[in-house]
């Protein structure tokens, strides 16, 4: 096989590694076991091994993919109001902290909270977001007096309700519209 083939193929099974791993840390009754995510993966366990040597490996690895994934979204606001385009990004931020609460648990039962991994992915988030605040800000669809750390802070807030999803989402929405603040009149 050819070495480009073979990198191929490298980052194919990196992919389905950390897909299976997405899926199966998504479910927070599993109990996800190296061999259950070669498993699901489809490869074997020299090939997981071989891509993540270890269990912290793989759950920094899919830690920092989630990362990238809410990160790249903020800039996949195309053809949307400054407001709706926080809004939307707001929300799938929101499915990223409520979904990654099992993940966030085994990641500190192997990694410690002042990791660069974890500044970073904050600092990365922040990063993303602010320009997608300061837009709707200067729209005035979004009310000025909050930061986006604060607004970081408040969907996460919500997102770690536990609970019925139909019961926390009118919470999320309420959260929502608090940022529009009260129009003067």
């Amino acid at each position: 096989m050819p070495p480009a083939a073979r990198r191929t193929d490298a980052e194919r099974n990196r992919a389905k590694i950390l897909t299976a791993a997405r899926e199966a840390f998504a479910d927070p009754d599993a109990e996800v076991s190296m061999a259950e995510v070669a498993r699901r993966a489809g490869v074997g366990m020299a090939t997981l091994y071989r891509n993540y040597p270890g269990r912290p490996e793989l759950l920094q690895a899919l830690y920092a993919d989630e990362v990238d994934a809410i990160c790249q979204a903020a800039e996949a606001a195309d053809g949307q109001s400054p407001g709706e385009a926080l809004q939307a990004w707001l929300r799938q931020l929101f499915t990223f902290f409520a979904g990654k609460r099992h993940l966030a648990a085994e990641l500190l039962k192997h990694t410690d909270r002042g990791d660069p991994l974890f500044d970073g992915g904050r600092a990365g988030v922040v990063a993303a977001g602010a320009p997608l605040l300061a837009a709707a800000q200067a729209a005035g669809t979004i009310r000025g007096d909050l930061d986006i750390e604060q607004v970081l802070d408040l969907v996460h807030a919500v997102a770690t309700i536990r609970g019925d999803p139909a019961r926390v989402q009118p919470l999320l929405q309420a959260a929502l519209d608090g940022l529009r603040g009260l129009k003067a009149g």
